[in-house]
């Protein structure tokens, strides 16, 4: 695997190779996802100061409304798969044709699909556990309709297709009639009491009453949706945050990392103005998604298009910032952990699937050991946790043993 850097200084020269400030900010949101939350909550309970209690605060999501930094984690991952896939397909085009590159989209798209549901239990519990929408699966989704739209469209098909996504879904949720239920649980528990009708689909339909506009959570057109034609395992009840319906807007998230992948690719534009670019379009997307959020709400669970403008500027902004770090000023041995992490984040994921890190690092400072430190014990388990986390990618970062779909 390369690991040349895109070092170009004037507008003529294109990058080559692996950015690898696109790697290490790849690592930086994985490190997030698969341990750094568990250690902030360890230093909480040894050290409840202002900046920790602020820190823990900001890796708790939103109930619903808003936006903490935690919330930034996931669409942040899928903005960089947009990133990405404009220098793999962009070479696929060039070496192989546009007909192999639709068929790498979609061999990858439907591989991860199905990686996500054997990572969420396959078909263990039976059918009722299958759970067929969630984290890799929506980035499989993301890839595989972000790559085809890529590979048919010029720039303003791109654009087209992402506001289109935006605007559409946005109507959809507003202007589309549901019945006037909300099917959280403690809610439907409730009603079934109240009515005597025990079947959730049976006290659904027997709903008369119908209300447009609603995005209150269990009462919204993408739960609705979820309800009635998501098969199986949903993962809050009887609907899911990784839903049917939001799957449209998280491709538009993915679009906003295409915009930014073709932004870096171009050889018309300076390092500075391409880091210009980035921040001045992250804080452009931040504001209006805030002020859009105004009449459809910042909310992570329905992936609304404002929270889509929001976590995508915040992610134009993260790369805008180790773009110019990492690839501008070549401060860069700070990164090389990441990169271990962001070079093969398919596996790391995995592995803190199938592996129980916090098995093997509490028979190392469990017990008597954990004891001698007192409160900050399992901290020092966390950590350890982390530690064999970066060793691991360091062992596959240096044998070159990459998972590619």
């Amino acid at each position: 695997m390369s690991q040349s850097l895109a070092n170009e200084s004037s507008p003529s020269k294109p990058p080559s190779g692996r950015l690898l400030s696109l790697d290490a900010l790849r690592g930086f949101d994985m490190f997030w996802i698969v341990g750094a939350e568990n250690i902030v909550e360890a230093l909480h309970g040894v050290n409840q100061s202002g900046p920790v209690n602020l820190l823990a605060s900001q890796l708790q999501h939103k109930a619903w409304e808003g936006v903490a930094f935690y919330d930034l984690i996931f669409p942040l991952f899928v903005f960089i798969v947009g990133v990405s896939l404009v220098f793999s397909l962009s070479k696929t085009i060039e070496q192989h044709g546009r007909a192999t590159a639709y068929r790498r989209v979609v061999t990858r798209g439907v591989i991860m699909l199905l990686l996500g549901i054997f990572y969420y239990g396959g078909f263990a519990g039976g059918w009722e556990k299958v759970r067929l929408m969630g984290v890799l699966q929506r980035i499989a989704i993301c890839y595989l309709a972000a790559g085809i739209i890529f590979c048919t469209f010029k720039l303003r098909g791109l654009i087209a297709c992402c506001v289109a996504l935006l605007v559409g879904y946005w109507a959809l949720m507003a202007l589309v009639p549901i019945r006037d239920i909300n099917l959280e649980t403690k809610n439907m528990q409730r009603l079934s009491a109240q009515t005597g009708i025990n079947d959730p689909r049976k006290l659904f339909n027997s709903t008369t009453t119908f209300v447009t506009g609603s995005f209150e959570e269990g009462r919204n057109l993408a739960n609705h949706i979820d309800f009635q034609y998501l098969p199986f395992r949903k993962w809050d009840g009887h609907y899911d945050p990784e839903g049917l319906l939001s799957n449209l807007p998280a491709i538009g998230t993915c679009l906003l990392g295409v915009f930014a992948g073709l932004l870096l690719k171009s050889g018309n534009f300076s390092d500075q103005k391409k880091v210009a670019w980035l921040v001045g379009a992250g804080a452009a997307c931040v504001l209006l998604g805030f002020f859009w959020g105004v009449k459809f709400p910042v909310i992570k669970k329905i992936w609304s298009s404002s929270y889509v403008l929001v976590a995508g500027g915040y992610a134009s902004l993260f790369l805008g910032v180790f773009y110019q770090i990492i690839d501008v000023w070549k401060f860069q041995r700070w990164a090389t952990p990441f990169v271990w992490i962001g070079v093969n984040p398919l596996t790391i994921y995995l592995a803190h699937n199938f592996v129980e890190f916090k098995d093997l690092a509490t028979r190392l400072a469990g017990g008597p050991v954990k004891v001698f430190f007192g409160s900050a014990g399992e901290l020092v388990i966390t950590l350890i946790v982390m530690a064999m986390t970066f060793l691991l990618a360091r062992f596959l970062y240096q044998r070159k043993i990459f998972l590619r779909l």
